[in-house]
């Protein structure tokens, strides 16, 4: 199974959504809070070609985007599917 990693940042809704998303799926992820350490924006959004808003959520090297396109993968079936 790919490795999950969110870039997240402190007074985050869309954050904590995608965390007990992941959770309720029994999931497993890494958490980068950007706001910790300078760069860690800068590295959030080269990763993530552009993107600024936080979160950004990957699957292994697959960008998914944000709190919105996990839902849609959830809603949609395809969240494990893209783990494997």
């Amino acid at each position: 199974m790919k490795t999950i990693l969110m870039y997240s940042g402190p007074m985050c809704n869309f954050c904590e959504a995608a965390k007990r998303l992941l959770d309720r799926n029994n999931l497993k992820y890494e958490v980068i809070d950007i706001s910790t350490k300078d760069g860690l924006r800068d590295e959030m959004t080269k990763k993530s070609n552009g993107k600024r808003t936080i979160p950004q959520i990957f699957f292994g090297d697959y960008h998914v985007g944000g709190y919105q396109e996990l839902r849609v993968l959830e809603k949609e079936q395809k969240l494990f599917e893209l783990l494997k």
